[in-house]
């Protein structure tokens, strides 16, 4: 066997998060490697609806959700792009009684826990922010300052500014075996073999298989969250949108088209690289929309895509050294890390040199599947 080609931090998964764990990693002065089964953002990190948000987080997510909040407010001091962040805000459209009680339950769950920036709005709020709602639509769950980003430009304004600050970013290089070496880790791919003390696991869908080969069974699923972008329309929606008890994530863009997607799946085929788009489930989430924007009944889908994300049995990430020395697992984000990633990454650089992570992570550890 070749020698193998040494570095400190082995990062598998080049998305958004192994992107981001390996820009903080350099910055604390490791020699980082990057290793890509394809190309940086070519799934899940690349094909999102970009939501830039706090509202709607599991309890859990929302402390590192707000640290990640107040990164997006200058993002070029960190990736040296803008990354085309639009701060607004962020409503969940409701419709019914039994939906506003839902959401007033909601807030008062977090208020209880000490987070206020969620609060209910009332049906002449929502024509103020809304104007193109229906008539029907009694109010939202709303979060000012939240808003959206282009998710391929970021992760690879995150690719770029790592590669800046030394990371090597190696792509078209699938892993495909693990073993200790001397107390190292050797990690086998299609562009050699590599050799590091510290492997982190940002394999998102593929995230599972490798916590396995490390020694933690994750029960992870692979699953296919789809988009659709529609004609350039008339500008009517300033907000992002999404809709309480039912899936919707829904923004415009400056030049007219609108993007639709929030959580409904195809199936993903992560051995292949395919994705199947499930057309019930897309006809469902454009219903939802064009029962929130009349406007929306003439419109037409210009064309639909799915990525492959990872998705845990709690719907929570595993953010969490590994039970094996040397081990960061950062993936499962099951179709809502797109916002977290510049925060995650500075948590798993705290992990990886062995202190004590900034924000609460315990909710995420790796192990608490084992029993």
């Amino acid at each position: 066997m070749p020698n193998p080609r040494t570095t400190d931090v082995l990062v598998v998964g080049g998305g958004i998060h192994g992107c981001s764990a390996a820009l903080h990693l350099a910055g604390r002065g490791l020699k980082v490697t990057v290793l890509e089964k394809d190309h940086v953002a070519r799934h899940a990190s690349g094909v999102n609806a970009g939501g830039v948000r706090r509202l709607g987080r599991d309890p859990a997510e929302v402390p590192i959700a707000q640290a990640a909040w107040e990164l997006w407010q200058d993002m070029p001091a960190l990736v040296d792009d803008h990354c085309g962040y639009r701060r607004s805000r962020y409503l969940k459209v409701v419709r019914s009684d039994a939906e506003l009680d839902s959401a007033r339950a909601r807030v008062a769950e977090l208020n209880a826990l000490g987070f206020q920036h969620e609060e209910i709005i009332d049906r002449d709020t929502l024509r103020d922010f809304l104007p193109a709602a229906a008539e029907h639509c009694l109010g939202a769950l709303h979060v000012d300052g939240d808003g959206s980003a282009l998710p391929f430009r970021t992760t690879i304004a995150f690719k770029r500014r790592a590669e800046a600050i030394g990371v090597a970013v190696l792509e078209n290089s699938p892993v495909t075996a693990v073993s200790r070496h001397a107390g190292n880790w050797l990690v086998t791919t299609a562009a050699g073999t590599f050799e590091a003390p510290i492997l982190v696991n940002a394999a998102g869908a593929w995230g599972g298989k490798l916590a396995g080969w490390l020694g933690d069974e994750v029960p992870l699923e692979a699953h296919a969250p789809m988009l659709v972008i529609t004609q350039r329309m008339p500008r009517f929606v300033e907000p992002v949108v999404g809709a309480q008890g039912a899936a919707l994530s829904f923004k415009q863009f400056e030049n007219g088209t609108v993007l639709i997607g929030g959580g409904v799946r195809g199936r993903a085929y992560p051995d292949d690289n395919r994705t199947r788009l499930d057309m019930a489930g897309l006809a469902g989430f454009l219903e939802t929309a064009r029962d929130i924007f009349p406007v929306m009944r003439g419109a037409n889908i210009v064309r639909a895509w799915a990525g492959i994300e990872g998705y845990t049995p709690d719907n929570l990430p595993v953010i969490s050294r590994g039970g094996a020395d040397g081990v960061v697992h950062a993936f499962g984000f099951s179709a809502h890390g797109f916002q977290l990633a510049p925060a995650v990454g500075g948590i798993v650089a705290h992990l990886a040199m062995g202190e004590t992570p900034n924000l609460p992570i315990t909710p995420f550890r790796v192990d608490r599947f084992a029993a």
